[in-house]
């Protein structure tokens, strides 16, 4: 069993929990995920590591209550217990030192962002964070980002806070003037918009990294259900990502493999919330 040491709501279904498990915090590194399965039984879930603190022995995850599972995952409250937690799973990010690097996240991908920042601004390179979302309060970590970027912009689909608009509208600028044009650029969050800053920065030649969050359930490669195309090639985010490189993943692949079981999904929530009624009355 998991101890869960911390449990808070950071955004509307977003919730960053602290979950004590001391072999994953000294070994994990950015890019990498777990695999959380709430009791015995219940579904397997992939979630990356926000960040850890070896030292107190815990790893910080951050979940979207999307679905029964991970609703049922972050209303386990600070004290109670996970089952299970499995990794770190995946391969880690390749850090090098590069210069300038723009780092970009959209809602909840920006979680997933945070620890590819973080090591990035580590290895000694200038960051230029872009992060947004549909309106202020989906808008996250923007503090935790500034601490080691140059600069945070932020957008919003309402204008609520930044500019009012996506992710490309500041991210356009720094490629347009040389000065600034990034080395490299991280995007992470909904496929359209990772499509989107692909699109963008391979008119500037700029090496673009997207990490992927397909379909997944064992973790290890030997289920086929996280498969890309990458290059014309079948790749497996759980094994050979969950990053690659964004001018070679066919996103429109992706995009319609990912609403596979969305009617599923959402006739499992009804179901959730037909019971919750009952469950009142």
């Amino acid at each position: 069993m998991f101890r869960v040491v911390s449990n808070e709501e950071i955004a509307p279904q977003l919730n960053r929990m602290v979950i004590e498990a001391p072999r994953i915090a000294r070994a994990r590194k950015p890019g990498q995920f777990v695999i959380v399965r709430c009791a015995p039984g219940r579904e397997r879930i992939p979630l990356t590591i926000a960040d850890d603190d070896a030292q107190a022995g815990t790893i910080t995850l951050i979940i979207q209550a999307v679905g029964i599972s991970t609703k049922e995952i972050v209303a386990v409250p600070a004290g109670g217990s996970i089952s299970d937690v499995a990794g770190p799973l995946g391969l880690p990010t390749e850090i090098e030192k590069l210069g300038r690097v723009a780092c970009v996240g959209g809602g909840a991908g920006t979680a997933v962002l945070f620890p590819l920042a973080k090591g990035l601004a580590q290895a000694g390179n200038e960051l230029t964070t872009i992060i947004g979302g549909r309106s202020e309060k989906y808008v996250i970590l923007q503090k935790e980002l500034a601490a080691f970027s140059k600069q945070v912009f932020a957008t919003t689909e309402d204008g609520s806070l930044g500019e009012n608009g996506f992710l490309t509208l500041p991210l356009k600028p720094l490629l347009d003037d040389p000065a600034q044009r990034p080395a490299a650029v991280y995007a992470v969050g909904p496929v359209p918009m990772m499509k989107a800053v692909s699109n963008l920065t391979r008119q500037y030649g700029v090496r673009t990294i997207v990490s992927l969050n397909p379909i997944m359930v064992d973790g290890t490669g030997m289920c086929g259900g996280c498969r890309v195309t990458v290059g014309g090639e079948t790749k497996f985010a759980c094994v050979d990502g969950p990053e690659f490189d964004a001018h070679l993943v066919d996103f429109d692949e992706l995009s319609a493999r990912q609403g596979t079981y969305l009617e599923l999904d959402e006739h499992g929530c009804r179901l959730d919330a037909q019971i919750a009624a009952m469950k009142k009355d």
